[in-house]
């Protein structure tokens, strides 16, 4: 399976074009600051998939799984922030949020059914580091 064709991987795509269209109402003097951090948390989200998908074994496309996770979490913040900064609406902020949650449950089951596959594969007599 190809990383486009992950369900998590469109979600996470699709969120970054949506922030994109959010920040374009962010202040200017934010240009440098949070709209930039923001961006790239988001950006972070769908890249580290794209990375860990195309690792040559399990265990590395889990630790880019975590990665992404924790751009998750980042990108969270920073909306919340920019919510309480009064950049981002209550409407925008909590569709936002929603999403991002669902977001990090998709990478949190996809490094679930990850490690179950590799620790049967390693029962199996198979290398740990099978891809």
């Amino acid at each position: 399976m190809l990383w486009r064709d992950l369900e998590v991987w469109q979600r996470a795509h699709s969120l970054v074009l949506r922030i994109y269209k959010h920040v374009q109402s962010f202040p200017r003097e934010e240009r440098y600051r949070l709209t930039d951090q923001l961006c790239r948390a988001a950006m972070s989200v769908p890249a580290n998939i794209v990375e860990g998908q195309s690792r040559q074994t399990t265990k590395e496309y889990i630790q880019f799984l975590y990665q992404a996770r924790g751009s998750v979490e980042e990108t969270r913040y920073h909306l919340l922030l920019a919510h309480d900064l009064g950049y981002l609406g209550t409407d925008g902020y909590e569709s936002l949020e929603e999403d991002y949650a669902l977001v990090s449950k998709m990478i949190n089951g996809l490094i679930q059914s990850l490690g179950r596959k590799r620790r049967q594969g390693q029962r199996a007599g198979e290398s740990p580091y099978t891809p």
